[in-house]
């Protein structure tokens, strides 16, 4: 085993990783936390259902929805996969704007449109 050169020495051992803090400094968790709480209406079985959505222990499912921490990896993809409330929120975290706003926008006024050509063909019938 070799020792660090002179002048060099080897990061400190802690116990909260750099990632952590940089996160909770944007509200990473609580963002999330509250994201999961709308998608999910405060159902009774949230828990369970992230826990189906991402295979995770009921432990860190708590976590994540007291908004103490928040997934990494693999299991935000999951919860990305299962829930368009926290996509939303996490593009917004990251300065991206809300493309699901403007789809849904978008398909709302497609529906007016379809509504207000109804209403106009049954009143030429009339």
């Amino acid at each position: 085993m070799s020792v660090p050169p002179k002048g060099k020495v080897l990061p400190k051992l802690g116990k909260e990783l750099p990632m952590t803090r940089r996160n909770s400094s944007i509200g990473y968790a609580p963002a999330i936390a509250e994201a999961l709480s709308t998608e999910l209406r405060g159902s009774n079985r949230a828990i369970k259902t992230v826990m189906r959505w991402t295979g995770a222990s009921e432990r860190t499912v708590k976590g994540w929805l007291s908004g103490r921490s928040g997934p990494s990896g693999e299991h935000l993809i999951s919860l990305l996969q299962n829930s368009d409330t926290l996509l939303e929120r996490v593009l917004r975290l990251a300065g991206r704007g809300s493309p699901i706003e403007r789809r849904r926008l978008e398909a709302l006024k497609n529906a007016m449109t379809e509504v207000v050509a109804t209403i106009e063909a049954l009143l030429a019938e009339g």
